[in-house]
């Protein structure tokens, strides 16, 4: 299982991580570590890796797994039904000021995003592809939690982890004009493609930098990986679009997590 931490400045008893498609069970077109249930993966080697997973980061309990469905929902730990282990809850985000309660998001070109305070008394972790965050997924989240905890935002440290580079992400005008038309400062992070009227290249994580620091949060890490451009490395939607596996395999491929926890 090969796992990638963030280089950034968190406190000691933080923990935070992405996997990649290596140390799992699962077979073509998710080889191998596939975390997700909804991709059409067989579901018992998608447990199979779960327990792998928690097994080989010392967890003593299961992460919050989400129902993803690109809202603008964040969900307290200790607050989801008690059936969570069944029926996940239909979240994008996650928070936590509690030891030993992992949050985690599932991506295959979206944004895993994870949050701590400098002084380690709180994690989040948030899913954002470009229709959660044209919504406020980040911002809504960020406030929630800042609000609960009367956390200042220059006390916050944020993670982008693997994600589609803005050289693999086109979009079309409509999405360009949405963005631009919320944020002014998007206009920055969207760039023409020559000869293709009506067509950007969109610099999502960009963006979320740029609405976090508009919110007060001065220490925004970038980890640069591209889950389009390394799909030995990664999961990739638009990849597997572009590239199936097979002709039946169109835009099937699994996902991978990024999960954050305070330590004992």
């Amino acid at each position: 299982m090969t796992l990638i931490e963030p280089d950034w400045p968190a406190p000691d008893n933080v923990r935070a991580l992405s996997t990649t498609r290596a140390g799992g069970v699962s077979a073509t077109p998710y080889d191998s570590l596939n975390l997700a249930l909804h991709v059409g993966d067989d579901a018992q080697k998608v447990l199979v890796n779960r327990e792998k997973l928690v097994a080989d980061l010392g967890l003593r309990s299961e992460p919050l797994w989400l129902n993803q469905q690109h809202t603008t929902k964040l969900v307290y730990f200790d607050e989801v039904p008690p059936e969570k282990g069944e029926v996940p809850p239909v979240a994008d985000a996650c928070w936590s000021d509690r030891q030993q309660r992992a949050c985690v998001v599932m991506t295959a070109d979206c944004m895993p995003i994870l949050l701590c305070d400098r002084a380690g008394t709180w994690v989040a972790a948030i899913h954002a592809g470009w229709k959660g965050l044209l919504d406020g997924i980040v911002e809504s989240s960020l406030q929630q939690v800042l609000k609960q905890k009367k956390t200042p935002p220059n006390q916050v440290l944020a993670w982008i982890g693997p994600s589609i580079s803005q050289a693999n992400f086109e979009v079309g005008s409509e999405v360009h004009e949405a963005f631009v038309g919320k944020h002014a400062f998007a206009a920055d992070y969207f760039q023409a493609e020559a000869g293709k009227e009506g067509k950007y290249l969109a610099d999502l994580g960009g963006i979320v930098q740029r609405i976090l620091q508009v919110y007060g949060v001065e220490q925004v890490t970038q980890s640069g990986l591209c889950t389009y451009a390394e799909p030995e490395r990664f999961y990739s939607y638009r990849y597997a679009c572009h590239y199936p596996a097979s002709e039946n395999d169109f835009g099937r491929t699994g996902r991978i997590a990024s999960l954050i926890w305070l330590a004992d």
